[in-house]
């Protein structure tokens, strides 16, 4: 079972629960999974935040310094800032908080499938090393509307998922029928049988 899972969950309450030999079938309620468009929303806005950051900081210290700032080279000094300040905000924004400042405007929040809280290594799988991979294939972002639980290669990677965080679905988990216990009798000795034929003679009479 997982976090993102059982909100609330009922039970059956039936006398002889253990004899029964059919499955018991429970409605719970999930969090509802983000899709693709919601998910590229919140990616948008992320990517204007990040943009206006760096137009802000960065930018003044290169116009000062006489550095360049049209130069595309992944090795020259603003695509290496660039960087940094893109993969930081995704990791240290989803490490403390849960969700970028994107996923705060649209209600949804980053978990953990494996995990009741994310992990550094969650965070770092997923935002990191996953979000390098979907930068240089950009189509593999569209994993996010065909995977089970609408996961991007980076959730795939890092077990996580992004879901709304006040919307539930319903869902049926069905459990498997209970054993029935079985009676085993033991064979009675000849000296048993007689005691117990004379215990039931005496409580006749």
């Amino acid at each position: 079972m997982t976090n993102n899972e059982i909100v609330m969950q009922g039970s059956p309450s039936m006398e002889n629960a253990h004899l029964m030999d059919e499955p018991i079938t429970n409605k719970i309620y999930a969090l509802k999974t983000a899709g693709f468009w919601i998910r590229f929303w919140a990616f948008l806005i992320d990517g204007l935040i990040i943009s206006a950051v760096g137009g802000i900081l960065v930018n003044p210290i290169f116009y000062l310094m006489d550095w360049s700032l049209s130069e595309t080279v992944w090795y020259t000094p603003i695509s290496i800032i660039s960087a940094i300040l893109y993969y930081s905000y995704f990791v240290l924004m989803t490490r403390f908080f849960g969700q970028t400042l994107g996923k705060m405007i649209f209600g949804l929040r980053v978990i953990s499938l494996k995990h009741e809280n994310l992990t550094w290594s969650d965070v770092l799988f997923r935002d990191w090393i996953g979000r390098i991979i979907n930068t240089v294939f950009m189509p593999l972002y569209i994993l996010v509307g065909i995977l089970p639980n609408n996961q991007g290669l980076h959730d795939y990677f890092a077990d996580t998922t992004v879901v709304h965080e006040k919307i539930y679905i319903e869902k049926n988990i069905v459990e498997p029928p209970l054993p029935i216990k079985e009676e085993k009798t033991e064979p009675v000795s000849l000296e048993e049988k007689s005691e117990l034929e004379k215990l039931e003679e005496k409580n006749e009479e």
